[in-house]
């Protein structure tokens, strides 16, 4: 038998579901890289109640939601949709998007990113909660 240091059980077990991911906090909640390769990129992004993300562009890749626990509130170049569990969006490359927690408890969503470049840096933001203006965009 082998013997383990003492670790929760709940982040012991994302360590084998998620392997090689990569989390990171945000003011708004965090996401978690769960694979990616050669123009693609996929993520788990969790949103805490109340909270949303940037009013953004992107101008070399595109994305696709699809919500997993909560309901949330996307704004597509304008235009406000409520998406439930199950639910999907495509968010074309150039298209001015945010996503918002509308709910008590925590949104869930994946993220898979498709495009020539998916740095994080490929942010216009076009309006943000936390003060992180593109310079552009001032």
């Amino acid at each position: 038998m082998f013997s383990m240091p003492h670790v929760p059980v709940k982040a012991f077990i994302r360590t084998l579901v998620y392997p090689c991911s990569m989390r990171e906090e945000r003011p708004w909640g965090s996401f978690t890289v769960l694979d990616e390769g050669q123009n693609y990129k996929v993520k788990r992004i969790e949103v805490l109640a109340g909270k949303r993300l940037s009013y953004q562009k992107h101008s070399s890749r595109s994305e696709h939601w699809m919500i997993v626990a909560g309901r949330a509130k996307v704004t597509l170049d304008g235009r406000e949709t409520i998406i439930v569990p199950g639910g999907t969006i495509d968010v074309p490359i150039g298209a001015a998007h945010r996503i918002e927690n509308v709910d008590p408890e925590l949104l869930v969503f994946i993220e898979i990113q498709r495009g020539a470049y998916l740095g994080e840096d490929d942010i216009q933001r076009l309006q943000d909660d936390y003060g992180r203006l593109t310079e552009s965009a001032l």
